[in-house]
């Protein structure tokens, strides 16, 4: 009486679709990790019910003792307009806000001002509630 398989099941295990996934993980990763830049100066953001991930070209921050950076380097408020300028250099950039919520917001129209003066797309970070 012939009871015995025809199929025989191979007990070996194939790592090709384990690599795959972890080379697509990887990926993942180091793609959304750059849209996450932490600022140099620490920050309480506003929050908001929407909030968009924009990939920022000149990150501007202010702190609640108004120290002002430009992409983490500290700079004076009269020295925004021109590192603005030197960073933008002519062309249609982004250029995300990130202001302590206890800023007077006097401040943040300053500088939206300044960046949209130069012709960039202004946008403000906020944090999900």
């Amino acid at each position: 009486m012939g009871l015995q398989s025809k199929n025989k099941v191979d007990p070996a295990f194939s790592m090709s679709s384990m690599t795959d996934i972890i080379f697509l993980l990887l990926i993942f990763f180091m793609l959304t990790s750059s849209f996450i830049t932490p600022s140099g100066l620490p920050v309480n953001l506003p929050s908001s019910e929407t909030s968009d991930i924009v990939l920022q070209e000149v990150s501007v921050t202010i702190t609640k003792d108004f120290k002002y950076s430009v992409n983490d380097r500290i700079v004076a408020r009269d020295q925004i307009k021109s590192e603005l300028t030197s960073l933008l250099q002519g062309k249609k950039g982004q250029v995300v806000l990130h202001i302590d919520k206890e800023v007077p917001v006097e401040y943040l129209v300053e500088i939206g001002g300044i960046a949209a003066g130069l012709e960039a797309n202004v946008s403000i970070a906020t944090k999900p509630y």
